[in-house]
């Protein structure tokens, strides 16, 4: 035996060492499992704070009957407002159910906005317009009716100044021409009329004279 090795201390064999609780290692993994059960907890609770409710598929205008099967489901939290606001998808709708207002499509179903055909005060009156109305004329729209007087004969004729019939009307339709009438056809604007305008409404278009429609800039997007 070589006596320059016999001094010299013997290699100890190495050891996997028990990380303690200061070990960042260890620190690091236990605050991901807590924030993973964290995120968990999170997500079962959201889910369960949902609710499924109604939603307009496309824009609807007083007096349209309103039927589940032509409606979509949403799942939704409504915070402080709960279902108290809206109808739950969970419950038929009521029988011979209409809208009552405007909601526009994509929009969740308010219960102020259901009602029966007993609860309008409204009436559909067919307007016939000249020329080609705006595009701004559509359903859900707010538009304005206004008269003008056929004018006088004879050279002291004057032009009649336009009056308004009513304002802030719904569209309820447009039947605009199509094919080779579209430029030169009538279109038909079906508004709701309050009952107590309709008097002078029905006056006017039976009257010689023209009746325009006018859409409330705005009201139409």
């Amino acid at each position: 035996m070589d006596p320059t090795t016999s001094d010299l201390p013997a290699e100890r064999a190495a050891r996997l060492r028990r990380p303690g609780w200061r070990d960042p290692r260890l620190l690091v993994g236990l605050a991901l499992v807590a924030a993973s059960v964290a995120l968990g907890s999170w997500v079962v609770r959201t889910a369960q704070d949902t609710v499924a409710v109604y939603v307009v598929r496309q824009t609807t205008v007083p007096g349209d009957r309103l039927v589940s099967s032509d409606l979509s489901v949403a799942h939704v939290r409504l915070g402080e407002v709960g279902l108290d606001g809206y109808l739950p998808a969970d419950e038929p709708l009521p029988d011979e159910a209409v809208a009552l207002r405007v909601v526009e499509a994509g929009e969740l179903l308010p219960r102020s906005a259901v009602g029966s055909a007993a609860d309008l005060a409204l009436r559909p009156v067919a307007v016939p317009v000249r020329g080609v109305p705006s595009e701004a004329v559509r359903p859900g729209a707010l538009v304005d009716l206004w008269f003008t007087a056929a004018s006088g004969t004879g050279d002291d004729a004057t032009a009649p100044d336009p009056a308004q019939l009513a304002a802030g009307l719904t569209v309820a339709e447009v039947a605009r021409p199509q094919g080779a009438l579209a430029s030169t056809g009538t279109t038909t604007v079906q508004v709701l009329v309050p009952v107590d305008d309709l008097p002078d409404v029905l006056a006017a278009l039976a009257a010689d004279g023209t009746v325009d429609v006018v859409a409330v800039p705005g009201s139409g997007s």
